[in-house]
């Protein structure tokens, strides 16, 4: 009898029992602390579970440790919920806590016999990790000042609430063939990055109305691809669309190859003149046909500093931190400061980062200095700022490299020694090759492999990526060098690549990178 494969696998695991109904064995599992069925651990993942990396465990410790991941739609975190993380990061993860580029936040250290009573804190404050993870859809890709910017195209909130409820645990949708993500946002600044989303609505102002961009087959990872242009819809069909190409997409998306199952497999496969067709034929309408939007550049989408709301009275503060790593303090800090200067919720962003939504006018440059103290900055420096990473090894899997710790040593590197450099930059240190923290998409990508020291050994590396950027139909991804680094000499690569974009006077880091990657001279200099 032939061995399954990786995809037979999990699809027979998915339809033997369904990710949903594995709460009842959760909660088995923590009561008679009994050995997990690894089909089971398989499951766990639809409630934001994976199992992590032993890299940190004492050698006598055989705990099977899991990361757990909340999901947090449109990025919304109250003072009460801050706490409640608080508090479930102190008592039951090691103090860790970190932002992730979906907009979610991610424990570890958790162990099987603590889920059944973080679950229930969870839901007592509004919160869960269900569809966190897995064959399902992911959290919903928002703008986090959206409703609030003064230059917002659409507010965007009340239609990414009715694409929740849909989906929100949605026992129909709960075995897709691959994870799955959607996109929404009125953002003038096109923050959401529709580009790089499975499904996506971008608000667009055309001829006085405003109308939707239907992007699909977007990704990262095993889907490296732009998403491609469908047409527009109006505001009161987004939902129905969002209904249409999920069912489609579940009903005849691929399951053959783990690593060609996600929507833009099939569009690949079917062509996107027949999807598109297949899809208005469902919906009973057609997109319409408009010239495709300008996108604004990678770079540029951020929300930093103190600007004033369109609600009256009231301003946001979008805030950095180092590489989303926040911890249990990070946050009882951030909600005591929040509570002081009496504004009550954040909006996390996709680059690990946050937005205070609601600071009254008066208490804006009292609660940044506050975030200050704390090492969070409202007007932060260019590294810091769009500086992404990964897990990386301490705790996944399929990290080969450490990147939490590199990234903020990193940003603090480049801070003190170009302390009046004021462009937007990007980087990305990625700890494996499957994307996380979206290394092809920035000015400087650095992605986790094995590399050879001064002695020949093999060791954990770096490899340099180079040049990517989203930009809607002028987007590209990175173009591997073929440098490897090893860790050490990080800091001064990349000091050496900005020191060299600064003397050549070039307007743009991403245009000064593009047109030297193939310049034998240049990529020979950071050998």
């Amino acid at each position: 009898m032939a061995r399954e494969t990786a995809a037979q696998r999990v699809e027979r695991i998915k339809n033997e029992k369904d990710g949903l109904s594995v709460l009842e064995d959760i909660k088995e599992y923590a009561i008679s602390n009994k050995e997990i069925d690894p089909e089971d651990i398989d499951r766990f993942k639809w409630y934001g579970l994976y199992t992590q990396n032993k890299h940190l465990q004492d050698d006598n410790d055989d705990t099977l440790y899991f990361m757990l991941r909340i999901k947090l739609e449109q990025g919304v975190i109250n003072i009460k919920q801050l706490r409640c993380l608080s508090e479930i990061s102190k008592e039951f993860a090691r103090s860790t806590a970190d932002f992730t580029t979906r907009q979610d936040i991610q424990f570890h250290f958790i162990k099987v016999i603590d889920l059944p009573e973080i679950f229930t804190r969870l839901q007592d404050v509004g919160l869960s990790s269900v569809f966190a993870a897995g064959d399902v859809p992911r959290n919903v890709a928002t703008c986090p000042v959206s409703g609030i910017d003064q230059d917002d195209i659409y507010d965007t909130t009340y239609l990414a609430h009715d694409i929740n409820n849909y989906l929100r645990g949605n026992p129909e949708l709960v075995n897709l063939p691959r994870k799955y993500k959607i996109g929404i946002s009125g953002c003038s600044k096109h923050c959401m990055g529709h580009e790089i989303q499975d499904l996506s609505f971008t608000a667009v102002q055309i001829d006085g109305e405003v109308l939707f961009a239907v992007s699909v087959g977007g990704g990262l990872g095993s889907n490296k691809k732009i998403a491609l242009h469908l047409g527009y819809v109006v505001a009161a069909q987004v939902l129905d669309t969002v209904k249409e190409i999920t069912i489609i997409y579940r009903d005849h998306g691929l399951r053959k190859s783990r690593k060609k199952a996600r929507l833009g497999h099939l569009i690949d496969e079917w062509g996107l003149d027949k999807f598109k067709e297949f899809a208005e034929d469902k919906l009973g309408f057609e997109f319409i046909k408009k010239q495709i939007f300008k996108s604004t550049p990678y770079a540029r989408r951020e929300h930093f500093g103190i600007h004033r709301s369109s609600i009256v009275g009231q301003s946001y503060i979008g805030c950095a931190i180092n590489g989303g790593h926040i911890g249990s303090k990070g946050l009882v800090d951030l909600a005591d400061i929040l509570d002081k200067y009496h504004a009550t919720t954040i909006k996390t962003t996709n680059t690990q980062n946050f937005v205070v939504i609601d600071v009254p006018n008066n208490n804006t440059e009292k609660l940044a200095k506050a975030l200050l103290d704390i090492n969070i900055e409202a007007r932060p420096s260019p590294f810091k700022a769009r500086t992404l990473s990964c897990t990386g090894i301490k705790f996944c899997k399929f990290a080969v490299v450490e990147t939490k710790d590199q990234a903020i040593l990193l940003a603090s590197y480049l801070e003190k020694r170009f302390p009046d450099f004021n462009e937007n930059v990007s980087i990305s240190l990625n700890g494996c090759p499957n994307s996380c923290a979206h290394p092809h998409v920035v000015d400087i990508g650095l992605l986790g492999t094995k590399v050879k020291d001064e002695e020949g050994n093999t060791v954990a590396g770096f490899e340099l990526i180079l040049g990517g950027n989203l930009e809607g139909e002028a987007s590209n991804f990175g173009l591997k060098t073929g440098i490897k680094i090893l860790p050490k000499y990080i800091n001064s690569t990349l000091e050496y690549i900005i020191e060299q974009y600064i003397n050549s006077e070039q307007n743009g880091l991403n245009n000064f990178l593009k047109d030297n990657i193939e310049n034998k001279n240049f990529i020979d200099s950071l050998q």
